[in-house]
Parts: C-alpha cells; sequence; structure tokens
C-alpha cells in the first residue's frame, strides 16, 4: 500500500485556489478509477490500488467544513456543534472491530493516525438536507482495516456504534434519536476502495465537530451514513438497525444512495447548495462517483437503494 504524502497545511484562503491547491498536492488526492477509463468498472478495484479519480474540485473553505455540521448529540443547531463538542475528549481512543470476523483487532487511536494505508482524498459531500461542500480528507482505506480482521464467509454487513458521552454531549436529551448513534453498510459496500475511515481534515486532526477521532465517510450516500466519533465496527450477519432508519424509515433508508430522481418526502433531490455559494447545482446520480459504485448495485432497484 503507498503511503501518500500528507498536506501541508496552507492557510485557508490559498487552499481554496483550486490552481494552488492543484500544484501544491501533485494531484495525489483520491483513490478510484479514472472516468477517462470507461472499459473499467469498480469491480476491478482492490483495496490495494492507488487509482486517480479526475479532476480535483476546489474544496470547500475550510470555516465551513468545521463550523456548519449535523451532530445531534451536541446540538441541532449546525453552527452551535463547534462550540459544544470541543469540550468532548478524544484521548485515549480504541476503535475495535469484531463479529464475523476470524481475527478480532482494537487499535489504538495513534496507531491508526500513523497506520501505513493512510492516503489523502478529496470528496464531495452530500447532505440529504440539499447542501453540499468538497473535503479534503485523510484516512484509512477501511478495507485495510476489515481485511486485517479477515471477515468469514458469514459477514454480510457492518454496523458501526459512535462514542457516547451524556456529559459532554448535551444535545442527546433533546433529540428523537436513540444512542449511540448507529449506522450499517452491506458488506461490499464497505469494502469498496472509496469508503474511509477519516482521521483528519486539511492536513490537520479531525476536528471534534466533524467526528474526531474517527468517522466514517461514504462519498456516494448522504451525509447521515457517515457515522462520527466511531468506537466499534461489527461484522454482522443481517442488515442492522441504524439510527435515523428507526426514527423515520420513509425519509431515511438504509442505502441512502443519493439519487436526483428520488425526491426526500419533503423535499426534491434535484439540486443543492454547495457551502459558500449563493446558487444551487445539479445533483449527481451517487454523488458523481457512479463510474466507481455503480456496479455494486447492477440490477437492482435502486429506487428501493436511494
Amino acid at each position: 500500500m503507498k503511503i501518500h504524502r500528507s498536506f501541508s497545511g496552507l492557510p485557508d484562503h490559498q487552499v481554496t485556489d483550486e490552481k494552488i491547491f492543484r500544484q501544491r498536492r501533485n494531484l495525489v488526492l483520491a483513490m478510484g478509477l479514472s472516468p477517462l477509463m470507461p472499459g473499467l468498472s469498480s469491480a476491478a478495484t482492490r483495496c490495494d490500488e492507488s487509482l486517480d479519480l479526475g479532476r480535483i474540485e476546489t474544496p470547500t473553505r475550510r470555516y465551513l467544513v468545521s463550523h456548519y455540521n449535523n451532530y445531534f448529540e451536541f446540538s441541532t443547531n449546525k453552527e452551535a456543534v463547534a462550540l459544544l463538542a470541543d469540550k468532548m475528549s478524544v484521548r485515549p481512543w480504541t476503535l475495535e472491530i469484531k463479529g464475523e470476523v476470524e481475527r478480532p483487532v482494537r487499535w489504538d487511536l495513534e496507531d491508526l493516525v500513523s497506520h501505513p494505508s493512510r492516503v489523502e482524498r478529496s470528496y464531495r459531500f452530500r447532505c440529504v438536507e440539499g447542501w453540499s461542500m468538497v473535503v479534503p480528507w485523510q484516512g484509512i482505506p477501511l478495507c485495510a482495516l476489515l481485511s486485517a480482521a479477515k471477515p468469514t464467509s458469514r459477514a454480510r454487513f457492518v454496523r458501526f456504534r459512535s462514542y457516547v458521552d451524556p456529559e459532554a454531549m448535551v444535545g442527546m436529551q433533546r433529540t428523537g434519536l436513540e444512542f449511540p448513534y448507529t449506522e450499517g453498510l452491506r458488506i461490499d459496500e464497505a469494502m469498496h476502495p472509496l469508503t474511509l475511515l477519516a482521521t483528519g481534515l486539511y492536513g490537520e486532526p479531525l476536528p471534534a465537530s466533524n467526528g474526531a477521532p474517527l468517522r466514517l465517510v461514504v462519498p456516494w450516500k448522504y451525509g447521515y451514513k457517515s457515522a462520527k466519533a466511531i468506537v466499534s465496527i461489527e461484522l454482522i450477519e443481517r442488515q442492522p438497525e441504524t439510527s435515523w432508519h428507526r426514527v423515520s424509515p420513509d425519509e431515511y433508508g438504509f442505502y441512502a444512495n443519493v439519487d436526483p430522481e428520488q425526491p426526500h418526502p419533503r423535499w426534491s433531490q434535484r439540486r443543492e447548495l454547495r457551502l459558500g455559494e449563493t446558487r444551487k447545482r445539479r445533483t449527481l446520480p451517487f454523488n458523481g462517483y457512479a463510474d466507481w459504485v455503480a456496479d455494486l448495485y447492477r440490477g437492482q432497484d435502486l429506487a428501493r437503494l436511494s
């Protein structure tokens, strides 16, 4: 597995300039298949392949990325999350991978931050509410960690559980969600090379408001699938119940693939507003990652999997 260079920590006014960003990053931010190579599909990718996603989009301004967040454990007010979450301690921290695996493993945060499989990826992020951003993440392809645990043939789904601290997470009693926050993926989605366990953004450790210290990133799905502050990953046989699906299954499906043709029951998903912009843009199928992930759902009803 290649070890890519870390971000250089440029000031926001430079990082958000695409020309400077391209020059400084030397076009090594992503793993995936080039859209100029239509003969290849996601089925051909492997966890240890370093591939090119193509054009690098201008990242959203760092302040907006860290100060406009859904994190209901702290608050339903997106702008209040950064202040409240900053009081949560993230060290020491341990990640456990268990369940249908031959070799259960536990990782200390320090080992994950310096993991030899770490990469840098600039991904689009699309919230089900209709806003979006582009984030330069650092982290580890989830498939590298799951492979180390050696999933058994019975592992068909992956369940993620988030950290709970009622004293620090002052918003827990003010929402309709049950905690700990729980999310899930199919095993093939979890093992896809684009699925990332993020440890940082913009070249620095992940802010608490963005789910420090470990956060799931699945770029072709709506943001609520990307569980924050993960402490446990469990491989299981049956589809897990997830937090938002439990509260409102008609509005928040298990799959949550970004699909402009499938509206939310209360609003359209055809367009989105990129943070920092004033005009809405067209939403892309699978958030623009169809070339890499559409084969995962070949022959299946995408309306049911949206």
